[in-house]
């Protein structure tokens, strides 16, 4: 009983609260106030029901177990049975953690933002590995060493070389070493012997032409040439009055008749000149030096052990040193001469044997010959003939220095012979250095540029001569166009300018100590033709160009010949013609020798005060060419001074006894009186000391130097013993 009504007290406890508040609910909504019994009217429970102002009242034990209880039942997650298609084994409850659940649905949602953001790459590779997929560092280097074999090989300096592309022109890298010229050599300390360089015999049928006739010929054969007493051209092999050798060999090589470089250089070559040889490859030049070159080596005494060459060709490439050699190697060996080919890239160790053996023609690129020459493998000595084939090339790959320095340690009284494609500045400086009075044959239409400008030369008295000269003839000279007056001196240029403008002459003035602005200035108001007369010292000289300046006076001359160049090219510009006036005087006798041969070169006229005056100076009077006959050769007898019988002969001079006394003798006039007198010397102590043995029987003989000794005669040892 006592249960049982506990525990309807106790439901009809929880049934009352909740349905009291039920019903004050109700009763609030239909706005009645009923009012239950006092016994079971609570106050705090029903306003804790009502509202959420104020605190939370305390809940009994049995209040905080059932509401426990309540939550439990409301909050159950819904658990499937076991075997039912939701059931999952294992980690059910770690795959449903509602923490992954969130953190996934927030990594989707920022997923989700950034791919609406970013444009897609479609070139991006997705899913790279750079340990896998990339190139690591061993994997870069197996690829190095693919693409550069010879990377890490170690190479013999020597051998390395220029580069060829496709077409065979030589690449500049950095890469390459650089060659250092040969040191200066002092010629005057060197006692050379003497050399005979003219051959040539002008044919009677080329005697006979006239100076109409020759220009004709030349001009049929398309060439210009320009010089000092330059050799009529020829048109048949047989007027180079070859012997019968060589003559077989040019038909045996299938020429017909000369080139027009061949027959205008060939006579020149012969004749011991000094040539420049502008024309294009194929035109027949390597024939033109080396057929000479063959005449002007036979000749020669024959070289020694220890000897250099005789002839150098100098070549900027491997392949035209090589098709140099294989042409001078066809002709040369007529006459057994032996020539080398010594290029970079080729055997070091083979080429400076070769040159130790002796050989009478070298065909070399400027750094193996430099090379060749520092290891003492052979030297410049005996050289005579010096031929520089393609020198602009030589100069585009940089070997103008080492090219000068072979130039300078050649004797200077040698014959030189350049030949280029094309005429540059660089290349006109070489030859004005190391040729002496050369002739100028040009094939084609290079070099017609100097016909603009006509040079004229005053020499003049030492005084005011200059000055009254100038002053006749600069009316004349202003109506024509702008004049260009040149002095050396700024102090003169300002003295020049002041006397002419105090003689009403317009004139401005340009020199070296004006800043930038002041020039700039001049020029353009010279330019405008503002003023007609502008006194310049040499800083006008270059990069001015003023096609009106129709009249160039040197009233001073140049420091050097290259500023007198410049100086004359001011004028005959853009195709218009000039005059150049050079005002010259006594004290300039040094300089009027560069002059001579400027004019020359140009094809101008050299006026005989000029020349008189050229030749007081010693260095022109020794290097001007005096012209007579050449040395005329016996042909029946062969080239040389003695017989030199062709390749494969027995008896060649080449061949001898090295014990015989005979073979240490000096052919012609070149013996000297000291080797003589030693020999001399020697065999007259010989003679004094060999006693001949004596025994019973016949009368002792004695015996000399040539007479044999029998083997049954016994003699006194001596030291020669």
């Amino acid at each position: 009983m006592f249960h049982k009504g506990s525990e309807g007290k106790t439901k009809g406890f929880g049934f009352q609260s909740f349905s009291l508040g039920n019903k004050k609910s109700e009763s609030s909504s239909t706005g009645m106030e009923g009012v239950v019994g006092p016994s079971n009217f609570m106050p705090g429970r029903m306003f804790g029901y009502t509202t959420n102002i104020g605190k939370k009242r305390v809940r009994n034990e049995d209040e905080y177990f059932d509401d426990d209880n309540d939550e439990d039942e409301n909050n159950i997650a819904y658990q499937p049975a076991p075997g039912s298609p939701g059931h999952s084994a294992g980690n059910a409850s770690d795959s449903d953690d509602p923490l992954d659940a969130f953190m996934a649905d927030v990594e989707q949602e920022v997923y989700n933002q950034d791919k609406k953001q970013k444009p897609k790459d479609k070139n991006k590779k997705q899913g790279v590995r750079d340990d896998i997929d990339q190139e690591d560092v061993e994997e870069s280097y197996y690829r190095y060493m693919e693409e550069n074999p010879m990377a890490g090989v170690l190479q013999d300096d020597n051998d390395m070389d220029i580069e060829y592309d496709s077409e065979g022109n030589p690449i500049i890298t950095d890469k390459h070493k650089m060659i250092d010229p040969l040191p200066p050599i002092y010629h005057s300390e060197i006692d050379y012997d003497p050399f005979e360089k003219n051959f040539y015999q002008e044919h009677e049928e080329i005697k006979q032409l006239n100076t109409q006739q020759v220009d004709e010929l030349r001009q049929k054969l398309g060439i210009r040439v320009s010089g000092l007493w330059p050799p009529k051209p020829v048109s048949s092999f047989a007027h180079f009055n070859f012997d019968e050798a060589l003559l077989a060999a040019i038909r045996k090589s299938e020429y017909t008749k000369p080139t027009p470089i061949q027959a205008q250089g060939v006579p020149i070559v012969l004749s011991g000149r000094d040539i420049i040889g502008i024309a294009k490859t194929g035109s027949g030049k390597t024939a033109a030096f080396i057929w000479p070159m063959l005449v002007h080596i036979m000749v020669q005494k024959e070289i020694e052990p220890g000897d250099g060459p005789i002839g150098l060709i100098l070549a900027p490439t491997r392949e035209l040193s090589q098709q140099i050699y294989q042409e001078a190697k066809k002709f040369g060996k007529v006459y057994n001469v032996k020539v080398v080919c010594a290029y970079g890239g080729g055997s070091m160790w083979e080429q400076t044997k070769a040159c130790q053996e002796g050989a009478e023609l070298i065909v070399a690129t400027p750094g193996r010959l430099i090379d060749l020459v520092r290891k003492k493998a052979t030297n410049l000595r005996r050289v005579t003939f010096l031929v520089f084939d393609e020198a602009d090339r030589m100069f585009d790959m940089g070997f103008e220095p080492q090219v000068r320095s072979i130039a300078n340690h050649v004797r200077p009284d040698r014959q030189t012979l350049l030949f280029s494609a094309t005429f540059r500045k660089k290349v006109e400086r070489l030859a004005r250095d190391i040729l002496v009075d050369p002739i100028r044959v040009i094939q084609g239409e290079l070099g017609e540029a100097n016909e603009d400008v006509t040079q004229i030369v005053e020499v003049l008295p030492v005084g005011p001569a200059k000055w009254t000269w100038l002053v006749k003839r600069l009316v004349g000279f202003t109506t024509v166009g702008s004049v260009l007056i040149f002095v050396t001196r700024k102090s003169n240029s300002d003295e020049l300018a002041s006397n002419l403008r105090a003689r009403d002459f317009q004139v401005g003035l340009l020199h070296g100590d004006m800043s930038q602005p002041e020039r700039n200035e001049v020029i353009t108001s010279f330019k405008k033709k503002e003023f007609p007369i502008l006194v310049a010292t040499d800083v006008a000289a270059r990069g001015l160009d003023i096609p009106s300046i129709k009249t160039v006076v040197n009233f001073d001359v140049a420091r050097d010949i290259d500023t007198h160049t410049h100086r004359v090219g001011r004028t005959g510009r853009a195709g218009e013609k000039g005059v150049a006036y050079t005002l010259i005087t006594e004290k300039d006798k040094d300089f009027a020798g560069s002059l001579v041969r400027n004019l020359e070169g140009a094809a101008q006229n050299v006026p005989k005060p000029l020349l008189d005056l050229a030749l007081q100076s010693p260095w022109f009077c020794k290097s001007r060419f005096k012209g007579g006959r050449g040395k005329k050769l016996d042909i029946s007898r062969g080239l040389g001074m003695k017989e030199r019988p062709g390749l494969g002969s027995e008896n060649s001079t080449r061949v001898q006894d090295s014990t015989s006394f005979s073979s240490y003798r000096c052919s012609g006039n070149m013996q000297n009186d000291r080797l003589s007198a030693m020999k001399q010397a020697f065999a007259a102590q010989f003679k004094s000391q060999f006693v001949a043995a004596q025994e019973s029987g016949p009368k002792p003989i004695a015996v000399g130097i040539h007479e044999p000794i029998s083997a049954d005669k016994k003699k006194k040892k001596s030291r020669w013993d």
